[in-house]
């Protein structure tokens, strides 16, 4: 089996998932649904030769996000979802925070792109 090949069952690894997690009406399996899509696309990073972005990418979205959502359902308080509320916290509350993790993550993509530019 080839890159093809892997690439195929990548894909679809990663699309049936995601198919499931947009047409679930329960927020459980929707949750749970992710952790394969996830793994997925951690696949196709892999298969691009980007294991740090893979890494990345289980760090952040697999155990962080669905700890976020999964964990206080099972506590039995749903997580909030009100667009509203999350904006006025960040611009108010956390404004500091946010604007401190902007500025990581912009100082982090200007040395991504230094990187990959290289030595002219």
């Amino acid at each position: 089996m080839g890159e093809l090949g892997v690439f195929i069952i990548l894909a679809l690894v990663t699309l049936i998932p995601a198919v499931v997690v947009v047409t679930s009406h329960n927020i459980v399996r929707a949750a749970l649904s992710l952790v394969p899509s996830f793994l997925g696309v951690t696949g196709l990073y892999i298969l691009l030769q980007a294991e740090f972005v893979a890494g990345i990418q289980v760090l952040i979205f697999i155990i962080v996000i669905l700890t976020r959502t999964v964990w206080p359902i099972g506590a039995g308080s749903p997580p909030p979802y009100n667009a509203v509320a999350i904006g006025n916290a960040f611009m108010t509350d956390y404004v500091l925070i946010f604007e401190a993790t902007s500025l990581v993550l912009l100082v982090s993509l200007i040395g991504a792109i230094v990187t990959a530019r290289g030595e002219e």
